[in-house]
């Protein structure tokens, strides 16, 4: 129950805080440019409580799920006045401004808040250093069936050159059911395959079957009450063998308890330079809804730093960036219906993600996954979906190009059905966010 807390309590805080600049956003250059704003309210329907200053009634009220910026005459359908502090009645680039200032505060934010996280705590893979050279191949995946072995190094991957690790990772998890075209260097040999990565997990994101080769296979996560930990595993070994056979990474590990489930097996791992063994016996549990024989170690070797100012904000920059192009195609697959819906996360999936991270040593994973909501936000309602920002930017950019005001009745039938567009959309993120629950809760109960 206190997890639950955590994540409910987490998500409010940054959804409600992400909103909130949202908002001052809109807020801000409405009145730095004449408009009279007559609300500004976090969280939606009844007042509770508040105060007024001027035109503005300042309030919180009753449903704490967003928040809103009303200003005068900003309904097209009302009846226009000509009052010079109605919205309606400056000009289109002013309210162009106007509405691009909510997303553009987002997308700000999330650069100035990664920037600031950099400058304390710079985290990454440490694999994301290493060239992309195979480590492992699990069987009958879509890179075994290709033929792609241990050792082979990636050299393109959907037109991209050279990638690293990240850049593979993403390139195969955009991709379930679509075929790749992959060219790997082989000893000096280059061959070309077409890979189709399967669709994989509750988010239904492509996953090729192959691995990274890893310098080392530390043990970095050890669960408490498993069975490793039980034997006198510790964190910092790095694993040598099971069974008398090298190791080469988790996956490989994971395929092996595969094939031995429940038999003891000896793990031996290097410590301070000395060489122990541990026998083991693996136990059925879960992993993320995925049942499965484990003993409960995880290893993601990370580097860590804190970078300079200018470095920090580059990174930022560069990430924002990845992270906006991701968010954009993610859209683009959808409507080709090329990835599942699965793929995005409603409110409970970001709940979820939030409690995590709030459960996590330190601060920065949650400040990190908040600059990510911010990210989306802003992205999100730069949409040209009508009633959303972008949907309204769209809308003065086509009267630009006309030269005159779309009739009110034609907005009025575009804003209907953007309002039903939305709900039915909102249904299905929070229906396929049930869905990836039900698995782990089918499998909790007795």
């Amino acid at each position: 129950m206190s997890g639950f807390l955590i994540a409910v309590l987490s998500v409010g805080v940054i959804l409600g805080f992400m909103i909130l600049i949202h908002e001052f956003g809109h807020y801000a250059t409405a009145k730095l440019l004449g408009v009279r704003v007559e609300v500004f309210s976090i969280g939606f329907g009844k007042r509770l409580f508040g105060f007024r200053r001027g035109d503005t009634d300042y309030r919180i009220a009753a449903i704490p799920l967003g928040g809103y910026v009303k200003m005068s005459g900003e309904n097209p359908m009302d009846a226009r006045t000509n009052d010079p502090g109605e919205f309606m009645s400056h000009p289109r680039w002013h309210r162009f401004i106007i509405a691009i200032a909510g997303p553009a505060m987002n997308i700000l934010f999330a650069v100035g808040l990664l920037t600031f996280v950099y400058m304390v705590h710079y985290e990454y893979p440490a694999v994301f250093d290493e060239p992309a050279v195979v480590g492992y191949v699990v069987q009958d995946t879509p890179a075994a069936k290709a033929g792609v072995q241990v050792g082979d190094r990636i050299v393109r991957i959907d037109g991209i050159q050279n990638p690293t690790w990240e850049q593979e990772f993403l390139r195969e998890a955009l991709n379930p059911n679509q075929p790749l075209e992959v060219t790997i260097d082989r000893g000096g040999q280059i061959l070309t395959k077409t890979i189709v990565p399967e669709a994989y997990g509750p988010n239904q994101m492509g996953s090729a079957g192959w691995e990274p080769k890893e310098p080392n296979f530390p043990i970095t996560d050890l669960e408490a009450g498993m069975p490793a930990e039980k034997a006198g595993m510790k964190l910092g070994d790095e694993i040598v063998s099971v069974d008398g056979q090298p190791i080469t990474g988790l996956a490989a590990m994971i395929e092996s308890l595969k094939r031995t489930q429940s038999k003891p097996i000896e793990i031996t791992v290097k410590r301070d330079g000395q060489l122990l063994n541990f026998t083991v016996q693996p136990v059925l549990s879960d992993s993320r809804g995925d049942q499965r024989y484990r003993v409960g170690i995880g290893s993601a070797p990370m580097k860590v730093s804190a970078l300079p100012f200018a470095a920090a904000f580059r990174q930022s920059v560069k990430q924002n960036k990845q992270g906006s192009l991701l968010i954009l195609e993610l859209v683009q697959k959808m409507i080709q219906r090329k990835i599942s819906i699965r793929s995005i996360e409603g409110p409970i999936g970001i709940g979820r993600a939030a409690g995590q991270a709030a459960s996590k040593k330190g601060w920065t994973p949650l400040l990190e996954l908040t600059a990510g909501i911010s990210l989306n936000l802003g992205i999100f309602n730069l949409l040209p979906i009508p009633i959303m920002d972008g949907g309204v930017i769209l809308l003065l950019f086509v009267e630009s190009l006309i030269r005159r005001d779309i009739s009110l009745r034609i907005k009025e039938r575009i804003y209907q059905a953007a309002f039903v567009f939305l709900v039915l959309f909102a249904v299905m993120v929070i229906y396929n966010d049930v869905l990836k629950m039900l698995p782990s809760i089918m499998q909790r109960t007795p």
